[in-house]
């Protein structure tokens, strides 16, 4: 796996071209009928409906007596209300940039817990956490958003002392890799994919803006970055192409 440093680019980037916090909220305030569908989950994403259903009964599995959840960057619900499924009644804290997702999500959780459901809107750098509070913390979709190894290191850190030891932390996510010849044979197999769903176009309109929002990091920067801030267990749940489900437990 080697150390963070071995991961890191060689070079600062330069990342004052990508989509500001503004942009990518005002996309996603349009766009949450799309992210409503519990049996797909998000289509743009490979595996999506696997990867959502490993990491909810891995956290079963691992914390099967929680009862506090936090989900970051939760979108219109779907982890919450896959992972209430499986442990009815948590007290729920959702996080996203945009209100009509965090909206979108309460109207479809509440009816499904009798704990509490809070919503923070808020960049997630900026999440202010009680320590040692969550049993389990969800990321889909959404790690990808952060910038530099900064960025990276505070999130995984805050992630990491929010959780009650034994807690655990569960990803999925798109991903980068270190090897270019590697990474353009995933950036061709994930633009054929998205051509099975919606032709040249909708395959060109997703790449456009993935190329303009996500900044994501190989899934052996994240397990060392996990290692660095404290986790002693980490578990690589799912991988393919560019997109990984893995976690770690406090």
């Amino acid at each position: 796996m080697g150390n963070l440093a071995d991961q890191n680019q060689c070079v600062k980037t330069d990342y004052s071209k990508n989509a500001t916090n503004q942009e990518i909220r005002e996309r996603f305030d349009k766009d949450t009928e799309r992210f409503s569908n519990l049996e797909t989950g998000q289509q743009t994403t490979i595996d999506a409906p696997l990867t959502m259903e490993l990491c909810t009964e891995a956290a079963k599995y691992v914390n099967p007596n929680a009862t506090e959840l936090l989900d970051i960057g939760c979108g219109a619900g779907n982890y919450t209300l896959k992972m209430l499924s499986k442990i009815p009644d948590l007290n729920c804290v959702l996080n996203d940039l945009s209100m009509p997702m965090l909206q979108k999500a309460k109207e479809r959780i509440l009816p499904q817990t009798k704990g509490t459901v809070t919503l923070i809107q808020v960049d997630m750098r900026n999440l202010d956490l009680l320590d040692n509070h969550f049993d389990i913390i969800l990321a889909a979709a959404t790690l990808h958003h952060l910038r530099d190894d900064d960025d990276w290191e505070l999130m995984f850190n805050k992630i990491y002392k929010a959780l009650k030891p034994g807690g655990s932390f569960w990803v999925s996510d798109l991903i980068s890799h270190h090897s270019e010849i590697i990474k353009k044979l995933f950036e061709d197999e994930y633009s054929r994919y998205l051509e099975t769903l919606g032709g040249p176009e909708y395959r060109q309109k997703v790449l456009d803006y993935v190329h303009y929002e996500d900044t994501p990091r190989s899934l052996n920067y994240q397990l060392a970055l996990l290692a660095k801030v404290g986790f002693s267990t980490i578990e690589i749940l799912h991988k393919n192409s560019c997109f990984a489900a893995f976690g770690a437990i406090k």
